[in-house]
């Protein structure tokens, strides 16, 4: 189901479609994505969590203070915020992400915000969430977070928590809304564009 011609055709500006077309198809065949509408909505939620397949981890290089103040509550104005992106990605990452006990993140000088920052075609997020992904394919991703930003451990941790997720009974009904709470969370960020790349994905896969 998942060719890079297709692939390519979906995400123009995807980086190696090739080898993401392989692994995401390998992956796919141990899930219940089985069909073209389970597909359509898994591309859909993975092309917006991705920039359309260009990142592989979450983009921690904020050059604008009154924007990386604004978005997390750790960060404690903008002359803090300036401070941070001086200092760079990593210690925003550990300061935004430090000592977040719901993440299972220690402290903002255990370095756990950057090791365990958003990865992979999901995102995935903190030391609890690598660790229990892990156990779900096999993998020790916790001692091992790296691999969540590469393929083809990328790809089996995006179907995998899509099926823990339960989300392909979603996408059978076409909810996209449900899928991209139990992806994104309550916030259900970007939930136009996620209909928009789903619907796109569609026209492609199931014509």
């Amino acid at each position: 189901m998942i060719t890079a011609e297709k692939l390519l055709k979906f995400a123009p500006n995807i980086k190696d479609a090739a080898g993401q077309a392989a692994a995401l198809e390998k992956a796919r065949l141990e899930s219940t994505v089985d069909n073209p509408r389970r597909l359509c909505a898994f591309l859909g939620q993975i092309a917006v969590e991705t920039g359309g397949f260009t990142l592989m981890e979450e983009n921690m290089n904020y050059r604008n203070p009154e924007r990386l103040d604004a978005l997390f509550s750790r960060v404690k104005g903008t002359e803090d915020a300036k401070a941070l992106i001086a200092k760079g990605p990593q210690a925003i990452a550990n300061r935004v992400y430090g000592g977040r006990a719901d993440l299972g993140n220690g402290d903002e000088a255990s370095g756990d915000g950057w090791k365990f920052r958003g990865s992979g075609y999901k995102q995935l997020t903190g030391r609890y969430n690598y660790r229990e992904m892990g156990k779900l394919i096999g993998l020790d991703l916790e001692n091992n977070p790296d691999w969540v930003r590469v393929n083809p451990t990328a790809a089996k941790v995006a179907f995998a928590f899509w099926d823990a997720k339960h989300c392909s009974p979603l996408a059978d009904a076409g909810d996209i809304e449900g899928i991209t709470e139990r992806v994104n969370g309550p916030a259900k960020l970007a939930l136009a564009e996620r209909r928009a790349a789903t619907a796109r994905a569609l026209d492609i896969w199931a014509p």
